[in-house]
């Protein structure tokens, strides 16, 4: 959760009231020693904001098992 001032508040409120919906993270408010929150009423769906990733492989666990890496994989230690 970030704090922020009333006046970044006042300059920025559509996006930052945005950014707590899509996100879900509170955002707090800190004036004149009180501190003040805004929070989603509703549950966010987190997932929603995962990015995809190329770089990861997508299948089956249980593959790994099967996966024969003696032509990868050099043991012969000096």
């Amino acid at each position: 959760m970030r704090t922020i001032t009333p006046t970044e508040l006042r300059s920025n409120i559509y996006n930052l009231l945005d950014e707590v919906l899509t996100t879900g993270i509170p955002i707090e408010v800190n004036k004149a020693g009180g501190k003040l929150r805004i929070v989603p009423v509703g549950k966010v769906d987190k997932l929603k904001n995962l990015s995809q990733r190329r770089d990861v492989i997508i299948g089956d666990s249980d593959d790994l098992v099967t996966v024969s890496w003696e032509k990868e994989l050099n043991l012969d230690l000096p």
